[in-house]
């Protein structure tokens, strides 16, 4: 049975592919094949993908992802499209819809919307759902650096205090949205900011994400 994060991942091969090695991503710095690089040595190489989080560890991983990004394109997509080896965490079921719903729905994304003429997706509501889900969890993490107080909220009216504090934004769209905005995505998220002016501008400059 397909889930979301395999789903999302063949979403984000396929765009990868189409869109070539060169293409711009909304990941600073990154063109395609070093966002399908970031991709593979986080599955792939556990020695070298804590640099994401851990700053004493990210000389390493910046090595590593060149290396990786050196390989031919074509390589590089189809271990994004396969997944990680077997004995890999993120090979148990669970442990991939929990890590990488999130991460490839941003990925793709980034590929989508650094392109000419981009579109929203369409998100069905079940999948809209499970991307709120872990955005609610997420929430505190993601805004934790946010300069102003921060409320997410869904059209319907279902909402989550990221960071507490004033003045305060309340940012409204769709989850897929929501989502996007709290990655740090501000400027390509479809959404509605209400708050101070000054405090609206700071929260659009500000860093969010992990």
């Amino acid at each position: 049975m397909s889930t979301h994060a395999k789903r999302e991942r063949l979403l984000l091969a396929d765009l990868l592919e189409a869109a070539g090695p060169e293409a711009p991503t909304l990941c600073s710095g990154w063109k395609a094949r070093d966002l399908a690089a970031h991709v593979v040595v986080r599955e792939r190489r556990p020695d070298a993908a804590g640099g994401i989080l851990i700053g004493a560890l990210r000389s390493r991983l910046e090595r590593v992802q060149s290396e990786y990004a050196a390989k031919p394109y074509e390589e590089l997509i189809q271990l994004v499209r396969t997944g990680p080896p077997r004995l890999s965490p993120y090979a148990l079921k669970q442990v991939d819809e929990g890590a990488n719903t999130v991460e490839f729905y941003v990925h793709a994304e980034d590929v989508r919307r650094a392109g000419p003429d981009w579109t929203p997706r369409e998100v069905d509501p079940v999948f809209a759902d499970a991307l709120w889900a872990r955005t609610e969890r997420m929430a505190r993490v993601l805004a934790r650096k946010s300069p102003v107080g921060l409320v997410l909220r869904r059209p319907d009216g279902r909402t989550a205090v990221a960071r507490k504090g004033a003045p305060v934004v309340t940012v409204t769209g769709e989850p897929g949205e929501l989502v996007l905005f709290a990655f740090g995505r501000q400027d390509a998220a479809r959404v509605e900011l209400d708050g101070e002016k000054e405090a609206v501008a700071r929260v659009l400059e500000g860093r969010l994400g992990l």
